[in-house]
């Protein structure tokens, strides 16, 4: 037996998009071996990955079409060809569409794949359709917009770049789940003696990568940010020459920070004024301190705002002038992917109200919505209120069609079920949020039993529904083709080389964007911004709620989102579900580690273990990854508690933004 290797890329949500070597045998998926020589993840993989064989191959996988035989969530399907599959989904959205018209069409997709074709091709179909379209705000748009509201199109910095770093504020960021990459600096910085300090509502994952762990209450960082800032003023540590000359509204905003005293962000935040002053000191007496932001601090009412104020913050010190700043953002000023390509705006003609994936349920429980497509996401576990999502799912007559590789919470609710491929069996192109690198990998295995990727499935139904354009005749190789035909000045300005390992398959580091031109409307950093309700930043108060405890959602390093519950060994590995309480708040309640809880607030309740941590804020409780609803104890999962409210700016998730009790169950 013959080996084959190929060059592959990680397809899921995370900012590096990982390269790794796929070893075929006998046109089969045998393991995956990290490759080295990728320009960012150099030979790391996560835990999710480094069995991916294990998800490619199981024999849970859903590879024929299935029709639903029992009452919608039974999970009780029969086997069904493409050919009647493709008739009844067609045949009905024709129906519905002459009946109700396109609006009565919601489809529904996120990061079941992070690829530019696979994951975005349904727009041009659904565009084509005149269907609702999707705002696809689930995860960091707050922060995107907050970032860009003082620098615009200005890039942060790469990961790669903060390995010269004095000191590291890791500020809201599970790094051990969603920037593994990044470690062996953290872990280099602190063996060096060099300081890393935390700034987290729960500190459980990363405790003992940090000299210091600062347990901040839910919603308050730009509290923190602010006294922060108070501080530099008062002490004479911020460079006033650098941000006078670099940025809008300086001499505004300094009037203002008298106010800001860390007595004052000591009631809002929970964090004792003494640390305040000794973390900004020290942030200010570092030559190149680097703040690593993650995106739990923006899933709030005022995550904009937050992020805002952290953005102001990093410049005070003139850091950016030295090798310092922000990571965590954009790393790239434009686009190396010409989206509309894929998507295909052009095609549609009717215009439709949209849907916000986190107003999902609300959308699916009004009748005027007749028909749903779901593909590469779970909403039924993973967006804000899940009791209404199922709700919605449990309608008799909401026609719905998921194209999945599982049997998610989703798929049971199923009308028709098609089969899905996984990404070593399909096409693609992939950008990194996180890194400046871009890559291509072409299908390494064929697809298992009759699984069909997002784009083959698009194809088919676009034929059925009678769209003869000539974009739904194309291959998905034939549109990554077209994609490096037409490329943008970025990958236009790659090497003969460069261009030639993307045709073929594999990965390319594009140059670092310069972080010391301010790409914004008037070229400073914009302290004021006067496109903005609130011109000079202040601290705004998160939605909150009429319960005690506030609750927050932590990544996994074992799922990502739903992804991976399809492996024992994650499972395993990760235990039961759980709720991270602080001591005193456990005391309270009379609640010791290890009992059975119930949180629960006006939307839901759901049951968890104790488990108590000083790892923990007071006045918090923390749950970790999302679990298929069939291994928790009651059913019901974190994202029952959470509302669909959406933030201040970037109508973005506030999953974070919710209040709960808990009592002994």
């Amino acid at each position: 037996m013959s080996e084959i290797i190929k060059k592959a890329v990680c397809p899921y949500d995370c900012p590096t998009t990982c390269g790794f070597k796929a070893v075929i045998e006998d046109g089969k998926l045998k393991k995956i071996i990290p490759d080295e020589n990728h320009p960012a993840s150099a030979g790391i993989l996560c835990r999710k990955m480094r069995n991916y064989e294990r998800s490619v191959n199981s024999p849970d996988r859903i590879l024929t079409p299935l029709i639903r035989t029992g009452k919608k969530g039974s999970g009780e399907f029969k086997k069904i060809s493409w050919d009647e599959a493709v008739d009844i989904i067609g045949e009905r959205w024709q129906d519905i569409i002459s009946r109700y018209g396109a609006g009565a069409v919601v489809y529904c997709y996120y990061s079941g794949v992070m690829s530019d074709i696979q994951r975005h091709c349904g727009e041009a179909f659904f565009n084509r359709m005149g269907a609702r379209p999707l705002v696809k705000t689930l995860c960091s748009t707050a922060k995107g917009v907050g970032y860009a509201s003082v620098m615009g199109r200005t890039a942060c910095l790469d990961p790669r770049e903060i390995g010269g770093a004095d000191m590291y504020i890791v500020w809201g960021s599970n790094m051990t789940a969603t920037r593994i990459q990044s470690m062996p600096d953290i872990v280099r910085a602190k063996n060096e003696g060099k300081r890393v300090v935390l700034i987290e509502v729960c500190a459980e994952a990363m405790k003992n990568f940090c000299d210091e762990k600062i347990l901040v209450k839910p919603g308050t960082d730009g509290a923190l940010a602010l006294a922060m800032m108070h501080v530099l003023v008062r002490e004479g540590m911020a460079d006033e020459d650098f941000l006078r000359e670099n940025t809008d509204g300086y001499d505004e905003f300094k009037e203002t920070l008298p106010e800001y005293t860390p007595e004052w962000a000591e009631k809002i935040t929970g964090v004792p004024a003494e640390a305040i002053e000794k973390l900004a000191v020290e942030y200010g007496s570092a030559k190149a301190p680097v703040i690593i932001l993650g995106s739990g601090n923006s899933r709030y009412g005022n995550g904009a705002m937050t992020v805002r104020l952290i953005t102001i913050l990093s410049h005070f010190t003139g850091a950016w002038t030295r090798g310092g700043g922000i990571c965590g953002c954009t790393t790239t000023d434009s686009a190396y992917v010409k989206g509309e390509l894929i998507t295909r705006p052009d095609l549609r003609t009717e215009k439709q109200p949209s849907v916000n994936i986190n107003q999902l349920g609300a959308a699916i429980k009004d009748e005027s919505v007749k028909t749903l497509y779901v593909y590469a996401s779970n909403p039924a576990n993973s967006v804000s209120d899940t009791k209404a999502v199922i709700e919605g799912l449990s309608r008799e007559d909401l026609f719905t069609v998921v194209h999945e590789r599982f049997m998610t919470d989703t798929a049971r609710y199923a009308d028709i079920i098609l089969p899905a491929t996984f990404s070593v069996e399909q096409s693609d192109i992939y950008q990194a949020y996180g890194y400046c690198t871009l890559a291509t990998a072409r299908k390494a295995v064929e697809p298992a039993g009759e699984s069909k990727s997002n784009w083959d499935t698009f194809r088919l139904l676009a034929e059925k529904m009678g769209y003869d354009d000539e974009h739904f005749k194309l291959t998905e190789d034939e549109m990554l083709d077209k994609i490096l035909d037409d490329p943008t000045p970025a990958v236009s300005a790659l090497s003969v080389e460069d261009k030639k390992t993307l045709r073929e398959g594999g990965w390319v580091a594009m140059p670092f964007t310069d972080h010391h031109t301010w790409k914004t409307k008037t070229g400073k950093i914009q302290i004021a911004n006067e496109k903005l309700k609130d011109r000079l930043p202040v601290f705004i108060e998160a939605h909150g709620g009429g319960y005690p405890l506030r609750l927050v959602s932590v990544p996994s390093e074992y799922t990502l989102n739903s992804i991976f519950n399809e492996r024992d060994d994650m499972k395993k590995a990760r235990g039961e579900l759980k709720l991270f309480i602080n001591p005193a708040d456990a005391e309270e309640r009379r609640i010791k580690n290890g009992d059975g809880i119930i949180c629960f607030n006006d939307l839901a309740e759901a049951a968890f273990k104790a488990a108590v941590t000083e790892n923990v804020a007071r006045g918090a409780v923390a749950a970790v990854g999302i679990y298929e609803m069939k291994n928790t104890p009651s059913g019901l999962g974190v994202n029952a508690l959470q509302h669909d409210r959406l933030s201040d700016r970037g109508e973005a998730t506030t999953m974070n933004d919710n209040t709960v009790d808990i009592r002994l169950g």
